[in-house]
């Protein structure tokens, strides 16, 4: 299938042909829900802890004897059940990321991709040609484009494309490695230099 190359201007420059194995398949949900939790699951910071009853600060006396009150049989107040006591199987630290295959990682890439050429909102440009570090003309372009909330793929990395952007609100860039299914998702449109489209095009073909 062919698909229009724009210029920051949104003028069509030229076409590309896309690859139907990757741009033209039905998209699995369960699939790119999956891949979608596990990179939500790695990025978690799994910091939280809590102080169990020996790291907790306090004395160790015997809170009353041990016969004769009627109450119940008590060490020290340190226990989990007395206000400023320790947490019982409270959070430790841990790693929560876990890897799906590499197919299925893969075979997400593609389904993400083919979404968003179906749904209209994959916006293919030739470059994006910016001589100085300037945010205004970025954003201008942006809305030039349709793509005011959006997701900038490039092939190399450009200094003064990524200070331009990175003051934009609801726009991320990534180099074509970063492409990732959660990005995908998260934002709204997806802008791919042909340069970027290319080697993209050529790690996921089947």
């Amino acid at each position: 299938m062919k698909e229009p190359v724009l210029n920051i201007k949104n003028a069509k420059v030229g076409e590309i042909e896309l690859d139907d194995s990757i741009f033209g398949i039905a998209p699995k949900t369960a699939l790119l829900y999956e891949i979608v939790k596990m990179q939500r699951a790695s990025r978690r910071s799994g910091t939280a802890s809590c102080k169990t009853r020996g790291q907790v600060s306090g004395t160790t006396a015997k809170m009353y004897r041990q016969k004769g009150t009627g109450r119940a049989r008590h060490c020290d107040a340190k226990a989990n059940i007395f206000v400023g006591g320790g947490k019982a199987f409270g959070p430790k630290p841990r790693d929560y990321s876990y890897r799906l295959p590499s197919e299925a990682r893969r075979g997400g890439l593609r389904q993400a991709l083919s979404l968003k050429k179906a749904e209209g909102k994959l916006i293919i440009v030739d470059e994006l040609p910016l001589k100085e570090i300037k945010t205004k003309t970025m954003v201008d372009g942006l809305k030039n484009l349709g793509a005011t909330n959006a997701l900038i793929v490039i092939a190399e990395e450009n200094d003064i494309l990524r200070k331009s952007v990175r003051n934009i609100r609801d726009v991320r860039m990534v180099r074509w490695e970063g492409l990732n299914v959660y990005d995908l998702m998260r934002f709204d449109r997806a802008v791919i230099t042909r340069p970027a489209l290319e080697k993209v095009e050529e790690v996921l073909r089947p």
